[in-house]
């Protein structure tokens, strides 16, 4: 949510942004913003100069009532009445301008950063830089969920047929522990790197959701409880942003660098689906995450940190990644800047999606209040930023068809080993 103060005296700007996102259907919220903007003003305006005239006049009534004036004490109590029966018209109308004024501003999309790519969907997002060299081997690679089952790793049909439905699936055995290990092995690499580690609520209020995502993510992500006023999070990003909702944060301790593990719930509706043969797109994972709170002039460097930590840590296991930065029409609303990190996939000869590195300025802080206060004593918002390091299963099928042999083991790089009880390969079960 951009400020609405940038937004009334630069609404040019604004509207240009909306047409670099190709989201021309909201040029007219910027105008009717600005005419509720308008209209909130001259209320507080006639409502202060009504208080003063209330606050004057009923200084009259003693006077006049000592004087034995009661007719005209009495037609100054009417005449405050009517004063006050306004202001509480007024202020009722004031509070649903500024809901109008809200419920605008939260679709009108964050100025994105100069350096974002034009483009009007994930179709032209740009290439930056290969990390690795994406080899194909001379053997032919099986489906991933294929390999799983050659060591008995897993059992997608009684999850599906008996037990939840199709974006479930059970992982068994070896592949359940090489699950286990990525996610311990990351957990120590991002504390490694001087990040604190944080398991969160796996819930969170609607009042968090609102603060850390758009409406048309929220729809299309997150699982509501029935009856309560809670959300599954689809990524520990939406707890640890929101464990600062409502602070002031002394700017000599930025920046505030956490690492988090979490389960991850997602509907995943809309043109992707669910992917119902194997684990790329499905509705529970684990993950997991890394975020920043820290002042605005030093949010571009910790981007750059946070993407190369998912960068170095996929190197660290020998499997081959891209960066991808996004276009302005691939960002969500939030963002001022996002970079995805993509793996190579052996068998379909390309690169797929395993991260999202995004910088949101300050709409999450504005949106959920995380300011900052100054040594000066000056107060101002913080940045927000978040970035995967890793989610399995997904993550499996890199890992799987990048070190998969021609004899169907599959090898354990040296960084991984420790998680995985000495074992230098996996051997497929007879």
């Amino acid at each position: 949510m951009i400020d609405i103060k940038f937004l009334r005296e630069n609404p040019e700007i604004v509207k240009e942004n909306i047409r670099k996102k190709f989201e021309d259907e909201k040029l007219a919220l910027v105008d009717e913003v600005i005419e509720f903007d308008k209209r909130n003003r001259a209320i507080k305006q006639e409502v202060q100069a009504l208080q003063a005239e209330r606050n004057k006049t009923s200084k009259l009534i003693g006077g006049l009532m000592k004087e034995g004036k009661k007719a005209e004490a009495m037609a100054i109590k009417d005449e405050i009445a009517r004063k006050g029966a306004r202001i509480t018209e007024l202020e009722a109308e004031e509070k649903q301008v500024e809901a109008d004024i809200r419920e605008h501003m939260l679709k009108i999309p964050q100025i994105i950063d100069p350096s974002v790519p034009i483009g009007k969907d994930d179709t032209e997002n740009v290439e930056l830089e290969r990390f690795g060299e994406p080899l194909v081997p001379d053997f032919e690679i099986p489906y991933h969920t294929e390999i799983m089952k050659s060591f008995a790793g897993i059992d997608l049909d009684t999850a599906t047929d008996k037990v939840a439905g199709n974006g479930f699936y059970y992982l068994m055995g070896d592949i359940a522990r090489l699950h286990s290990a990525v996610l311990t092995y990351a957990r120590d690499f991002m504390i490694n790197r001087g990040f604190t580690y944080c398991i969160p609520p796996y819930m969170i209020r609607s009042s968090v959701v609102d603060g850390v995502m758009s409406f048309a993510e929220m729809d299309a992500m997150m699982y509501k409880i029935e009856g309560e006023d809670l959300y599954l999070i689809g990524t520990s990003e939406h707890s640890m942003i929101g464990k600062f909702r409502d602070t002031i944060n002394d700017e000599a301790k930025l920046p505030y660098t956490l690492t988090s593990y979490s389960p991850c719930f997602r509907k995943e509706k809309g043109a992707h689906g669910i992917e119902e043969k194997g684990v790329y797109r499905i509705h529970q994972f684990e993950k997991q995450e890394m975020i920043v709170v820290c002042k605005p002039e030093e949010s571009p460097y910790w981007f750059d940190q946070l993407w190369k930590n998912t960068v170095d840590f996929f190197r660290s296991m020998d499997i081959p990644v891209r960066t991808l930065e996004c276009c302005s029409g691939d960002l969500a609303d939030l963002k001022v800047k996002s970079l995805d990190v993509e793996a190579w996939s052996p068998r379909q000869k390309k690169y797929f999606e395993v991260g999202s590195c995004s910088n949101l300025g300050d709409a999450q802080a504005r949106r959920l209040g995380i300011r900052v206060k100054g040594a000066d004593g000056r107060k101002y918002l913080a940045h927000t930023l978040n970035n995967t390091v890793v989610a399995p299963p997904r993550m499996l099928i890199a890992f799987l068809e990048n070190h998969l042999q021609a004899d169907g083991s599959v090898t354990i790089p040296e960084v991984l080993r420790p998680y995985m009880g000495g074992a230098e390969k996996l051997v497929p079960k007879a």
